[in-house]
């Protein structure tokens, strides 16, 4: 009863827009922003801890408003973020919250964006309301292998939680695994919850398990019957996709994601899932990422001129925003290059 009625206040759950290939921006690395660049102490690089204190409740308000303003001065859509990434069971002795935390957690996430939301009503196109689930266990360094079921068992919790929400569609951000994805996929159409498929790849274009992109989007199209509404890369450098493949190579798992940007990538049905990015500042492997004690934010221009590069060679990508140790700055310099093509 709670997701009937939930589905019913949705307001695009039903009829995504950027489905429809219009523009939309997203947010960058709200938690490497707020702690490098904005001194705020995030406990256990959890967002949702920040938001029953009003200091960090005002921070993510602020954090929030500029890149709502940029999309409207733009005049793109909006695809906005809850602050559940790590809002999930895996977390809550490190965090040291219950499950029933966890569970108000997200749905008070939910809310909060939902109220934010409000605040832009005159945007020219639609803001959406998006929910974050993280994978089991450290996103730059997964250290266990989960089964496709163990997954949907386990995503399962959250899903439920915010399928009660007006929550618009999820996304599975940050995947290293892609059984982990199928799990979260079937989790997700069980509770008949919109859901993208964002995964990360190493310095070498592979997953971080060593398998490449190409199969990892095969296989979840493959054993979810096509599940995911759209994939999308996040928390990797431009870089991570050279353009030095032939892109008619024979699919295998020894190919990298080298290939997204191959001559022939228009011909490529694996790589037209894929409408967005989400790339990070720097150019550093997750392992230096994960020991870094100074933020590198790279060069937004630059940054700015490699997502034109890439949109030029992938015209059917339509959401553009960042990740870790991107800002404000970045999204602006990539939204002006990629509204410029």
């Amino acid at each position: 009863m709670a997701a009937y009625q939930a589905r019913s206040r949705c307001r695009y759950r039903n009829d995504l827009p950027q489905l429809n290939g219009d523009l939309y921006l997203t947010d960058a690395g709200l938690e490497t922003d707020l702690i490098f660049n904005h001194g705020i102490d995030i406990k256990g690089f959890a967002a949702h801890t920040l938001l029953p204190e009003e200091m960090g409740r005002l921070a993510l308000t602020n954090y929030y408003r500029g890149f709502l303003s940029l999309a409207r001065a733009m005049n793109t859509g909006f695809i906005l973020d809850g602050q559940t990434w790590k809002a999930h069971a895996h977390w809550a002795s490190d965090l040291e919250e219950s499950i029933d935390d966890l569970r108000s957690a997200n749905q008070a996430s939910v809310a909060y964006i939902a109220e934010l939301r409000e605040e832009y009503a005159d945007n020219k196109l639609p803001i959406l309301l998006n929910c974050s689930l993280g994978p089991r266990g450290d996103a730059y360094a997964p250290d266990y292998q989960i089964s496709a079921r163990e997954a949907e068992d386990y995503h399962a919790l959250q899903v439920s939680w915010l399928a009660e929400t007006q929550v618009d569609m999820i996304t599975a951000m940050t995947f290293t695994q892609a059984e982990e994805a199928i799990g979260a996929v079937r989790a997700a159409q069980t509770a008949d919850l919109p859901i993208v498929v964002s995964f990360t790849v190493e310095t070498d274009g592979l997953l971080p398990t060593g398998q490449c992109l190409q199969s990892a989007i095969d296989q979840v199209d493959r054993e979810t019957d096509n599940g995911a509404i759209y994939f999308m890369v996040n928390c990797a450098h431009p870089d991570h996709f050279p353009d030095d493949l032939n892109a008619d190579s024979p699919s295998s798992d020894s190919l990298s994601t080298n290939n997204l940007l191959g001559s022939n990538t228009k011909d490529r049905d694996w790589a037209k899932r894929i409408k967005g990015i989400r790339c990070n500042a720097s150019r550093m492997s997750h392992a230096e990422l994960d020991n870094c004690s100074e933020l590198d934010a790279g060069d937004p221009d630059e940054l700015g001129r490699q997502y034109k590069a890439i949109y030029a060679k992938m015209p059917w990508l339509n959401i553009f925003g960042g990740c870790c140790g991107s800002d404000l700055r970045h999204v602006t310099a990539i939204a002006r290059t990629v509204t410029q093509a």
